[in-house]
């Protein structure tokens, strides 16, 4: 493309930019209400006219920095109309455009991802709500994989994380371990409730916060993720309350305990938690499944609360044991494997940055 400055007499370029100056002066009075998404808004509609009117072909390659200049000049008071911001507003355009204004119609299959009018409206709501700096990190990690940028916009509005949290989140591969679990719940469960309690799950699930780096028994690391139980809770998802530690019951004459006793406040149920450090076996499930039965009988109330659902947490699993067992059962439970070494980024900490890096890194610090 031949680099070439824009013509100021040019009608069509002067009308334009003084229609984003009044539209964004507009966004400001509505940001007063809802600042984020107001703002937000305004960004897709920026990058929507950079790539409908073909604006880098129209006014050449110095195009994006003569339209943050003039509207600097236009808006003094603004401070997001860097070049490089700018060209972040176009690719926020871009990434999700399929998924909103392209979407196939209602009921067919884009790349495996189910479009309804549910989804797209979900999907309008959670990218339209996380900050602009969640969308940056996103954009610089999942421009080819806007599916994946998606899924943690939704965990991003859902547990309320802040950048720092989101950026800690996406070295522990929690898209590759979200809903992975082994389990039967599409056979024990109403199919209302079972494709979200299959979203619930991990597998493997990241012990590694316990801290725990040598020998252990199955009490130091019960202990250990109580200990960290506020790390333990985000770990398992959303909406899980801890309710109690080798929780008793009676059953019949004599008292069971439970590992650990959780409430899903999403799924209106008890969650029987039992960790082992070993190796899986059929008579976990066995175990499982009584403390889940008595647990629906004597917890359990009727009208307020759903069946009891079992996750069960093994150090090591085989696919097709786990399986048959699971078969076997008329309780839901999943079956996950944990680790306690760290999930590590794709890049290791201390390696030399590029320019891209740097620059990207200043251009965030001004946002």
């Amino acid at each position: 493309m031949s680099k070439k400055s824009i013509n100021i007499l040019d009608k069509d370029y002067i009308h334009w930019v003084k229609e984003l100056s009044s539209r964004y002066r507009k966004s400001q009075i509505k940001a007063a209400v809802k600042v984020n998404s107001e703002m937000l808004r305004y960004y897709w509609e920026l990058g929507r006219d950079i790539v409908t009117k073909q604006a880098e072909s129209k006014w050449g390659s110095g195009f994006m920095k003569n339209l943050s200049r003039d509207l600097k000049a236009q808006i003094p008071s603004a401070t997001c109309f860097s070049p490089t911001n700018i060209l972040y507003m176009k690719n926020f355009y871009l990434m999700y455009r399929p998924y909103l204004e392209n979407a196939p119609k209602i009921g067919e299959q884009k790349e495996d991802f189910p479009i309804t009018q549910q989804v797209v409206e979900q999907i309008a709501h959670d990218i339209f709500s996380i900050p602009w700096g969640h969308h940056v990190v996103l954009m610089d990690k999942f421009k080819e994989n806007p599916q994946k940028a998606l899924f943690f916009a939704r965990q991003t509005v859902e547990n309320g994380w802040s950048r720092s949290s989101l950026l800690n989140v996406l070295s522990s591969d929690l898209y590759e371990r979200q809903g992975k679990a082994l389990t039967n719940f599409g056979r024990t469960l109403p199919a209302e409730t079972s494709d979200l309690a299959q979203e619930l799950t991990k597998d493997p699930y990241n012990f590694a916060f316990t801290g725990i780096t040598g020998r252990y028994n199955e009490k130091l690391l019960k202990d250990s993720l109580l200990n960290n139980i506020t790390r333990f809770l985000v770990e398992l998802g959303t909406g899980f309350a801890y309710v109690g530690k080798e929780y008793g019951i009676m059953v019949g004459e004599r008292e069971k305990f439970m590992d650990l006793l959780f409430y899903n406040l999403n799924l209106s149920c008890y969650v029987v938690v039992e960790v082992k450090i070993g190796r899986f076996e059929f008579a976990d499930i066995g175990q499982l499944g009584g403390y889940m039965v008595a647990c629906n009988h004597i917890l359990k109330k009727e009208g307020r609360d759903n069946p009891t659902i079992g996750l069960l947490i093994c150090k090591e699993k085989d696919k097709v044991q786990a399986q048959y067992a699971l078969e076997s059962s008329t309780q839901p439970i999943s079956i996950s494997e944990y680790e306690l070494e760290k999930f590590y980024p794709e890049k290791v900490e201390g390696t030399m940055p590029s320019i891209e890096e740097i620059e990207k890194r200043l251009c965030e610090e001004s946002l």
